[in-house]
């Protein structure tokens, strides 16, 4: 039998501890190999680089997926219903025999509008989104209801106090209790044609929810005031529905117009987003690809590594042969030498993406302050900080295709060395 081999009238199984010696003592430099031992270097950092990035880079875009959707999803509606014929004038008819339709949570009514934002008496200003919401709707809405910054929401509804974003407030220099000035395009009739709708409101309430489109152009209003603002009395645009499972909401939808006992436009989130979130999904596939070319890289180079040491041990090799090992060592050993480079890359790779997945932030504001360069933009990265998410398939499926290529790296140059012939290796010794 091939794999266990006669040494003495002893029996050696097949990677015996002669063998793990053998090959370690192989990998460990020397400076008679110090060309091999050098491209083993390079081998093991390479695969750890790979591995290593891959996680990170895998897991930073895990993170942005997540907290994206996460904070779409918090702030708008599942599902977007709009009337075809016309506004919603019976809205207050038409919500509790939404709500009680199964697997819906909430449903607010909704009107909104493109308007322009200015300082009160401020020459400049910038576009912003009206969204008109009863209080006791955007109190459901709790990623804005739990992250108010100044002021509060009490009285939402009896006042003409508005919400606005962080960086609304900041890019015109306002806080609560100053006075925000909306132009809105669909104003009065005159006998000239449509004039533009000024009108000032309070500033009751600043929120910040980590995106730098919400927080910097989406004004809440109250439902009542948005009406009369966008010349909606009486009626609501769209009725915004939340489901308990927003990765269902095809199921939703007939139940939605059963209930409603009209035609309407349903538009879900995912059609909203489609190409968004497609986007994101292309990026990480194409980011994993090119990434893992740098393991594939550092494989090629452990063949390159195994092959050297092949021929600086031909001579050990023959001695071994003449001594008793069968082909299969020999093979085993030169298999363990190369493995051993991609199974201690891949899991101090591994470590290394972990430590840096967890403390991601305090890197990046390191980095930032080495630098004196912000590296992370929230104007252009749509979030306020870096988001990291670990999927722990994803890395173990990382960690089997740096093991996997290590050891398909090994077989050629290891079956070349069991095959090697004794004699030819010793006649000119």
């Amino acid at each position: 039998m091939d794999t266990i081999a006669e040494t003495n009238g002893q029996t050696i199984r097949p990677f015996a501890v002669f063998e793990w010696l053998i090959a370690f003592r192989y990998m460990w430099p020397n400076r008679k190999q110090i060309f091999t031992s050098v491209i083993t270097i390079i081998s093991f950092i390479g695969i750890v680089i790979g591995v290593w990035a891959l996680i990170v880079v895998m897991s930073v875009m895990n993170g942005f997926r997540a907290e994206l959707l996460s904070r779409i999803l918090g702030m708008n509606g599942h599902i977007i219903m709009q009337p075809v014929d016309g506004d919603f004038a019976d809205y207050a008819a038409l919500i509790p025999r939404l709500d009680k339709v199964e697997g819906v949570k909430f449903v607010l009514p909704v009107v909104e509008g493109q308007v322009l934002a200015q300082a009160e008496g401020g020459s400049g200003g910038t576009g912003a989104y009206v969204r008109g919401l009863r209080e006791q709707d955007i109190r459901k809405l709790t990623m804005i209801a739990d992250n108010i910054k100044q002021g509060s929401l009490k009285n939402f509804d009896k006042g003409e106090a508005v919400a606005i974003g962080s960086g609304l407030a900041e890019k015109l220099a306002l806080g609560v209790g100053d006075a925000i000035s909306l132009v809105s395009p669909d104003g009065d009739a005159t006998p000239f044609g449509i004039s533009p709708r000024l009108k000032t409101y309070k500033i009751g309430a600043i929120y910040e929810v980590g995106m730098s489109d919400y927080d910097a152009g989406i004004v809440f209003m109250p439902l009542r005031e948005a009406q009369l603002f966008f010349n909606q009395e009486g009626r609501v645009q769209s009725l915004e529905v939340f489901v308990t499972d927003p990765d269902n909401v095809d199921k939703m939808l007939n139940r939605l117009e059963a209930a409603a006992g009209r035609e309407t436009y349903m538009l879900d989130w995912r059609q909203r987003n489609q190409s968004f979130f497609s986007t994101l999904q292309v990026e990480r596939n194409v980011m994993f690809i090119i990434l893992s070319l740098i393991v594939l890289v550092a494989a090629l180079n452990i063949i390159s590594g195994l092959v050297m040491l092949v021929k600086d041990k031909g001579h050990d090799i023959a001695v071994l042969r003449t001594m008793g090992a069968r082909r299969s060592a020999v093979m085993r050993i030169f298999m363990i030498a190369g493995a051993s480079i991609g199974i201690g890359g891949t899991f101090f790779g591994l470590l290394l993406g972990i430590i840096t997945c967890l403390n991601l932030d305090h890197i990046q504001a390191f980095i930032s302050w080495i630098s004196g360069i912000d590296v992370f933009n929230k104007e252009i990265y749509f979030l306020s900080s870096l988001p990291s998410k670990m999927d722990s398939g994803q890395a173990l499926m990382v960690v089997l295709m740096a093991l996997a290529l290590s050891f398909l790296a090994t077989l050629a140059p290891a079956w070349y060395a069991s095959r090697l012939d004794p004699v030819q290796a010793l006649r000119y010794e």
